[in-house]
């Protein structure tokens, strides 16, 4: 059994509007490229398909009715939208069109996110971006369940996800000292935001460590405990928070010293300075940031997206 209401084929619209355009059927007929019998029946089929009469016929003129008048430019707009499809389905197939739905942790705002955004936007100027920060963690409850496409976190990664998601290193950078102008002063160091002068832990043991708590960065809270403890020291945990902006605040108001990725001395804060450890054992004090996706969901604009994260990476050396 035929539907009541058949979706109305595009040829139809397309005869309609020539012969709006021709107001005579003859020369419509020969502008598609066909005699004027099966043209006649066809607008009549669409006539009747639409429950309304399109134009006015007599022996000798053809006008739109009102109906017609007011529809045509409808069908014009639904017409063009029909023939952008095929250069769209195109686009999309090859990544240059479509969005991308892409989290990060606060601390790759203040260095790599900037650069992937920019060769990426470069490449893909077509694609749309949606971006969300988020910790790690929450990163991986919304890409397993299938609310973003792909993530910068800080690993290690939940091992049950092992089998489920793709990883990419992007970048390695050390930790380096977070305290306040004051505390810099006090230990002759100048007030400086930066300077390559290192700084010793010995000389902060007893300042109070403002940090993420690590349910949230478990990564990240390990490897600044491990600082503190390849130098001797326990650290006294003084406030926790899970924004890196909030940490430096923190810092800033005086609520005790950070150890932070090295890239966020671009986030500066008034009475807020930066410097490097005193060396400790260096790959001890690297942070890693990397690209997790879903492994079997990898569409074209996220492997537009994957490609540029490979080629960072080999050009920061974190593959």
């Amino acid at each position: 059994m035929e539907p009541r209401n058949p979706p109305i084929e595009l040829r139809l619209l397309r005869y309609f509007v020539t012969v709006a355009e021709e107001m005579h059927f003859g020369r419509a007929a020969a502008r598609l490229a066909m005699t004027q019998p099966p043209l006649s029946q066809a607008i009549r089929a669409l006539e009747d398909a639409l429950g309304v009469a399109l134009f006015v016929r007599t022996k000798r003129t053809v006008e739109l009715t009102p109906v017609g008048k007011d529809l045509l430019p409808e069908v014009r707009r639904l017409l063009a939208s029909a023939d952008a499809l095929r250069p769209l389905a195109q686009s999309l197939a090859r990544g240059e069109a479509g969005v991308l739905s892409l989290a990060f942790v606060s601390t790759a705002d203040y260095g790599l996110l900037p650069a992937l955004l920019r060769d990426f936007g470069a490449r893909h100027p077509g694609v749309r971006l949606q971006l969300t920060e988020a910790t790690s963690d929450v990163q991986i409850e919304e890409l397993v369940a299938g609310r973003i496409d792909a993530g910068l976190v800080i690993p290690p990664l939940p091992p049950r996800y092992a089998s489920s998601l793709s990883y990419v290193a992007v970048a390695r950078e050390p930790l380096v000292i977070a305290m306040s102008a004051d505390a810099a002063l006090e230990l002759g160091q100048g007030a400086e935001e930066w300077a390559e002068t290192p700084v010793d832990l010995h000389d902060l043991a007893a300042a109070p460590l403002v940090v993420f708590p690590r349910r949230l960065a478990p990564g990240l809270y390990d490897i600044i405990m491990g600082c503190y403890g390849a130098a001797g020291l326990t650290p006294r945990v003084g406030q926790e928070a899970i924004q890196m902006q909030t940490i430096v605040s923190l810092v800033s108001a005086g609520m005790g010293v950070a150890l932070v990725p090295r890239s966020l001395r671009h986030l500066r804060r008034t009475g807020v300075v930066y410097r490097p450890l005193r060396p400790l054992d260096e790959s001890a004090t690297l942070v890693e940031t990397g690209l997790v996706w879903r492994a079997a969901e990898v569409s074209p604009v996220l492997a537009g997206f994957i490609e540029i994260v490979r080629t960072r990476a080999a050009v920061v050396g974190a593959v």
